[in-house]
């Protein structure tokens, strides 16, 4: 039947579709929660097309902080059919252009695994805290410095279904990690990352090995460090640089493994 023909029930049944389908749009909100006296500020995102439950996303943000660009992969999360959330790191919602200061900022969690990790598990807190969250299917990714969080994150024992680390810098278990990781790890590295060499990841997947961690590694041929952010190219540094092709196939592997982790297809 033609719309312009549609009469009485069928019209207004019509309108309701439609403006059902506007409704059905992404959502987004600033959060602030507490960790160890320090004020944290993310941002959390979700469709409200659905009630229903649906698996949590943490994302944890480059060493930028947060950022534009990790909120943008929030919405596409949220878009996905996940409630995703950005986590702050910093405090306070940090965030720099300077690389000199966001390298300053990271050292300082590098160099404190048990602060990075407790930063990193408030925000898991906080995302279970949010509406339609199943709580029952989390899950956290995170993009170089934040992906090596993610792994710190699995290391504490969190109940995560599984991590994802796009370009991240994952360090070693210490004593006793791995034998408290549950999540599934996914470690997509760009094959030319001047930043974590071969060597490293060996030692990294050595020491979660021991344990048997179930991981996988997906290297890109001719990535560099940062492959997945096209902002990156504007700092001109000579260790990263986008890779549309790595970008478009990591993050076709990071559904593919949420399917697996999450039973969603």
């Amino acid at each position: 039947m033609r719309p312009d023909r549609l009469t009485g029930a069928a019209a207004v049944m019509l309108i309701l579709m439609i403006a059902g389908a506007a409704d059905a749009a992404v959502k987004t909100r600033a959060v602030t929660y507490q960790q160890g006296g320090v004020q944290l500020k993310g941002y959390v995102a979700w469709d409200d097309g659905s009630q229903a439950a649906r698996p949590g996303v943490l994302v944890l943000p480059e060493w930028w902080g947060v950022t534009n660009y990790p909120k943008r992969r929030a919405r596409e999360l949220a878009q996905l059919g996940y409630v995703a959330m950005v986590a702050d790191l910093y405090g306070e919602g940090k965030h720099t252009a300077d690389p000199k200061q966001a390298g300053r900022w990271a050292h300082q969690l590098h160099s404190d695994r048990k602060l990075m990790r407790q930063r990193a598990a408030a925000g898991l807190a906080e995302l279970v805290k949010q509406p339609h969250v199943d709580k029952q299917k989390l899950a956290a990714i995170g993009y170089c410095f934040g992906g090596g969080a993610a792994v710190e994150l699995a290391y504490t024992g969190a109940d995560l279904k599984g991590i994802v680390s796009f370009h991240g810098h994952p360090q070693p278990a210490g004593p006793g990690d791995a034998q408290r990781v549950k999540a599934k790890m996914l470690i997509l590295h760009g094959g030319a990352d001047p930043t974590m060499s071969p060597q490293q990841l060996e030692a990294f997947f050595k020491s979660i090995d021991k344990a048997g961690v179930d991981w996988q590694l997906i290297v890109y041929s001719g990535a560099k460090h940062a492959f997945t952010n096209p902002g990156v190219d504007r700092y001109h540094l000579s260790a990263a640089k986008y890779n549309a092709e790595a970008d478009h196939r990591s993050w076709k592997a990071m559904k593919q493994f949420f399917a697996e982790i999450f039973g969603s297809k």
